[in-house]
């Protein structure tokens, strides 16, 4: 098999790097030229890796024991839930490593380079509002460790850090791939070396007696645990998969492509994962305070002198998936049409994190509730737009024909229907069967378990939230029944180019 390689100089605008300031990345929406691809797909680990390894990880163990399961059944939930996510990061990232263009160009093959400007927003609201969560979660973990020292907690020490938090992350934004993956390798090593430090001196708390007590869920109870897990680690970041292995060379190997991907990402919160439900098992009254700070509740845990180091471990692990969620909500808002250089993006993205932080820190007030409402329902249209790309990808064996891209009036169109079709009309099928009932301004979702005679909106599977893997589900089959001419006919059309190996 070989792959068309284009080679054709750029003609729009959003195809070519932007002037940036020395130091600072200059590629935006554009194709990385063949210079600067470079690497093998085990480079990939190190952001993935950073990326996620967050003690948030472990204050996943109380999210999913709150939905009601057993130790047992929320381990096989969380290990199957983290992989099978990241591995749907893995087979996005193929088509990066395929097109050396951001997710959100590549989508244009399935959605018509304008018509992708919906899903496009839709991933931009996402992961500005997963830089925003992360940003907050560690001012709040600040503030909780220095009270614990003793220090000053208030006001002033939550606009420090959120300053401190803020500041690193925007400015990994800002300069670009390379600083963000020398960044990661650093706080892969820092928070890597800690964490085991914090699993060694909190294991005391481990109860193994009262963890096995913990009764067994529903069907639905479970389900309801594997969606949240799904949605919270690789349904979230989906939607960036590619604009790391963009970077490798198109002979880079598709399965190690995905391989590295997945097993980079999934390998810290699997262990995170488990043993936050090891701790959550053991105390009731940790899995409460979780709930209203999921990292600083961690630090009643730790011994006086290990506080600051736990800080660190915090603060960095948060920094690390923030700064990549804001590198990529840059090139989101770039596919959603706005004209603006990449690192400016980025800047703007950085300026809306920092607003809602300070909502959350300073105004509002349950911060689970609305975490957990926020996180299903944009992982409905995102578990759609997934389950479309994935499709999309899958059916694809030649490279992209990358200027058209580009090109409204190209073999990708400017709208295509069935995509834009299938993503609403999976998104509303899902939102009809998904509830968020702790945060009140999504009561009106939930409206199809009625009708479908599923309980409604107080019935058994209220909770479990099946509209996710429902909308997954749908874009996946329809998109692979329905575009399979299409894509055989995009990729039979004649291209001014040379052919590579794949």
């Amino acid at each position: 098999m070989t792959d068309t390689v284009n080679t054709q100089v750029p003609s729009t605008l959003e195809d070519r790097p932007s002037r940036a300031p020395s130091g600072v990345e200059a590629n935006g929406l554009n194709v990385i030229p063949e210079e600067e691809r470079h690497g093998r797909p085990a480079s990939l680990f190190w952001p993935w890796f950073g990326a996620n390894i967050s003690v948030l990880g472990l204050s996943y163990g109380s999210f999913v024991l709150g939905f009601g399961v057993s130790f047992l059944q929320a381990t096989v939930v969380g290990v199957v839930g983290v992989v099978v996510s990241f591995l749907f990061c893995g087979f996005v990232a193929i088509a990066g490593k395929r097109g050396s263009a951001p997710t959100l160009v590549l989508s244009r093959a399935a959605f018509g380079v304008l018509g992708n400007r919906i899903p496009a927003f839709l991933c931009w609201v996402l992961t500005v509002g997963w830089e925003t969560v992360l940003t907050i979660l560690a001012t709040l973990a600040t503030a909780t460790v220095f009270s614990r020292l003793g220090w000053a907690s208030g006001s002033p020490t939550k606009i420090i850090a959120l300053v401190v938090v803020a500041g690193l992350v925007i400015v990994g934004g800002v300069m670009g791939f390379r600083v963000i993956m020398r960044l990661q390798k650093i706080i892969t090593v820092v928070t890597g070396v800690l964490t085991i430090a914090f699993i060694l001196l909190s294991s005391s708390h481990v109860d193994l007696g009262a963890v096995a007590a913990v009764p067994a869920g529903s069907g639905q109870a479970v389900i309801g645990a594997l969606v949240f897990v799904m949605t919270g680690f690789g349904l979230g970041w989906v939607n960036a998969a590619a604009d790391y292995a963009r970077y490798l060379p198109r002979s880079a190997s598709s399965a190690g492509v995905a391989g590295w991907t997945t097993f980079g990402a999934s390998v810290a919160p699997v262990v995170l994962l488990v043993y936050g439900l090891l701790l959550a098992g053991s105390s009731d009254t940790l899995s409460t305070a979780v709930g209203a700070d999921p990292i600083g509740a961690l630090a009643d845990l730790l011994p006086t002198w290990f506080l600051v180091p736990f800080v660190l471990v915090a603060v960095l692990g948060l920094v690390g998936g923030a700064a990549m969620d804001i590198y990529s909500s840059g090139l989101s808002l770039l596919a959603v049409g706005i004209r603006v250089p990449r690192y400016v993006a980025a800047l703007v993205d950085g300026v809306l994190m920092v607003a809602g932080s300070i909502y959350v820190v300073f105004f509002a007030g349950d911060f689970i509730g609305q975490f957990m409402g926020f996180l299903i329902t944009l992982g409905v249209p995102v578990a759609a737009w997934c389950g479309i790309m994935l499709a999309d990808v899958a059916l694809r064996r030649r490279a992209y024909a990358e200027p058209e891209l580009f090109e409204p009036a190209g073999r990708y169109g400017a709208f295509r229907t069935t995509a834009v079709a299938t993503l609403v009309g999976a998104t509303l099928l899902g939102w009809g069967l998904v509830t968020n009932a702790s945060a009140g301004w999504l009561s009106w979702q939930g409206y199809l378990l009625g009708p479908l005679g599923l309980g409604g909106r107080d019935g058994a599977w209220a909770y479990a939230n099946v509209g996710v893997l429902t909308a997954l589900v749908v874009g996946f089959v329809v998109t692979l029944l329905a575009s399979r001419r299409r894509v055989r006919e995009q990729e039979a059309a004649p291209v001014d180019g040379v052919r590579t190996p794949a």
